[in-house]
């Protein structure tokens, strides 16, 4: 005899006739069972409602059972939920502890939301996400009550924090700026098991920046304002387009720091240097004549000159001999880097000689014209 809580799958597959079972009559006469099973998704009409639990005809196949305690896990109103409605669910157990076909909404609005992302992925469609918060590495959303996450490094340009300094803090005060707002994306990549999901502004604006780029050419010349300021050089916009001053084309003379030389907010005129897919490189310099034509008109192999020291690096000292011209005295005219800086003081004017000229390579070599003092308490004394 068949007890009432076996499942309809084990029905179908007891011996009816000759060892057969009801699955192998219907094969026979090519009639195909699909019964639901455990991980399925099906729609079903509330037919219940009790205290604690509701019960839904999942299409005449069984009576299944959600229990309040997982509707309210699932952020869902137990009270909202009445006689008739049509539910979508997933079924979590065939035969639970009550003989009853256990059912989900949870896991399958989970199901879903993973199958938009998956299709959103594959398609490659933009969509607009909102900002749920931020913190140094990025910018959070949501899609379809999944969390994810849209990386610094794949923000758009014109929305990434330019920072000088790279300061940390300085960079998440900007992030925050986003939250409440809503920004078009693109699913990047995504790893269902470890729900992750990774979003991209960047490969959303890659093509239409392409098409605006594509209007443009080297030596181009273009006017824009300065909207970034970083270590390594400063960023342009114009025509909706943000291009890179690199910091070595910024002027000819060595630039130790962007803000130096420019200001955020700065109307400027640029020329176009390199275009590639979407990426853009502008030049100030490129304007500007090139100080090393006629520098043989100016110096010579041997000439005694004056300079003030810029900069100090592994290789030597810079040293500004005028507004467009600057030196090296290498490291090994010092001997060490300690006795280089305590030759010399940054700021300061120094008499030297020039041991080198190349002005194809830009190179410009001096050798002090001073006797080295042995320690940085006994320095040369700066020109004055």
């Amino acid at each position: 005899m068949i007890e009432e809580n076996n499942t309809v799958d084990s029905i179908a597959t007891l011996p009816v006739k000759n060892g057969l079972t009801m699955k192998d009559l219907l094969q026979e006469k090519g009639l195909v069972i699909n019964l639901p099973k455990v991980g399925d998704t099906l729609t079903g009409r509330v037919i219940e409602k009790a205290r604690n639990r509701v019960f839904v005809d999942l299409n005449g196949f069984r009576t299944g059972v959600i229990y309040k305690t997982e509707l309210e896990a699932a952020n869902s109103n137990f009270q909202d939920i009445k006689k008739g409605d049509e539910l979508t669910v997933k079924i979590v157990d065939l035969e639970n502890q009550e003989g009853l076909v256990e059912i989900s909404m949870m896991q399958a609005t989970l199901d879903q939301s993973w199958d938009e992302v998956k299709n959103l992925k594959q398609t490659g469609e933009a969509f607009e996400v909102k900002i749920t918060g931020a913190n140094r590495g990025g910018l959070t959303a949501q899609i379809s009550g999944l969390a994810a996450f849209l990386p610094v490094s794949q923000l758009a340009s014109v929305h990434y924090p330019h920072i000088e300094g790279g300061d940390k803090e300085e960079i998440l005060k900007s992030l925050k700026k986003f939250v409440g707002q809503t920004l078009m994306v693109k699913v990047l990549d995504y790893d269902q098991k470890n729900s992750k999901i990774i979003l991209s502004e960047k490969a959303r604006v890659s093509k239409e920046l392409e098409a605006k780029l594509s209007n443009y050419k080297v030596d181009d010349l273009v006017e824009g304002e300065v909207s970034g300021l970083v270590d390594f050089g400063a960023f342009v916009t114009f025509s909706g387009i943000e291009g890179l001053i690199h910091i070595s084309e910024i002027g000819w003379q060595l630039v130790e720091k962007p803000s130096d030389v420019l200001k955020i907010g700065d109307k400027i005129q640029a020329k176009v240097i390199a275009v590639e897919s979407d990426k853009v490189s502008l030049s100030l310099k490129a304007l500007k004549p090139n100080p090393w034509d006629s520098v043989e008109s100016k110096y010579k192999k041997g000439d005694a000159v004056s300079g003030i020291v810029v900069k100090f690096n592994p290789f030597g000292a810079f040293v500004k001999l005028d507004s467009d011209i600057q030196g090296l005295a290498h490291i090994s005219e010092f001997k060490t880097y300690k006795d280089m800086t305590a030759a010399l003081e940054l700021g300061q004017t120094y008499p030297f000689t020039i041991a080198m000229l190349e002005p194809k390579e830009y190179k410009l070599a001096l050798q002090p014209a001073f006797d080295l003092p042995n320690t940085k308490d006994n320095p040369v004394p700066a020109l004055t």
